[in-house]
Formats: structure tokens, C-alpha cells, sequence
């Protein structure tokens, strides 16, 4: 089964971009779709963007606008463009890999919007 890595968490002041990588070890020929999740404290993981296999993206109205999903399948690799970050964008991101009959989370990546 397949591993995912999360990278290129950290802080930035409000309105400051970051770039999100999650790199996938393996069965890159199986994925369906590459979701990017967060979850902050005391509430429910949510969806913030995803990508299918036939390129359509889905956005969380929350961030529509200000993330972009894309993907480098030769470098195995999807990302998430977070730009004009908000206070509220501050959580732990992951990275999911939908297979056809199963699925692979990343260990998270922290992204602190502060000043």
C-alpha cells in the first residue's frame, strides 16, 4: 500500500502564500483522486480541495479563490497553493489517496496563520 508524505507546513503571516506537498510512494496508476483535508481541534476533518484522475477539482467554498489543488504525476506528487492565508485557514492539512477499494492518509502538516 501506497505511503503519503505531507510537506511545506509552517507559519506565515495573514495574507501569505505556502505550497502543500504530499508525495505518493507507489500505486500512483491506482489513485482515483488525491484529496486534501484539515482538521483543527475540536472539530470534524473537512475537505478543503481535491483532484481526479480526469483533472476536475473541488474546493471548499472557504477557500475558493485562495487554494489550488494540482498534480505531477511524474513526480508522484500533488499539491495544495495556499495563497492570501487567513487565521482561520490555521490547522493540520492531509493528504488522502482514494483507491478503488481502499484509501491512504498522510501524517498531517501543520499551517499556522499568525502575526
Amino acid at each position: 500500500q501506497a505511503q503519503l508524505v505531507e510537506s511545506g507546513g509552517g507559519l506565515v503571516q495573514p495574507g501569505g502564500s505556502l505550497r502543500l506537498s504530499c508525495r505518493i510512494s507507489g500505486r500512483w496508476f491506482s489513485i482515483y483522486a488525491m484529496g486534501w483535508y484539515r482538521q483543527t481541534p475540536g472539530k470534524q476533518r473537512e475537505l478543503v480541495a481535491s483532484i481526479h484522475d480526469n483533472g476536475n477539482t473541488i474546493y471548499a467554498d472557504s477557500v475558493k479563490g485562495r487554494f489550488t489543488v494540482s498534480r505531477d504525476s511524474a513526480k508522484n506528487t500533488v499539491y495544495l497553493q495556499m495563497n492570501s492565508l487567513k487565521p482561520e485557514d490555521t490547522s493540520v492539512y492531509y493528504c488522502n489517496a482514494l483507491y478503488d477499494s481502499s484509501n491512504t492518509w498522510g501524517q498531517g502538516t501543520q499551517v499556522t496563520v499568525s502575526s
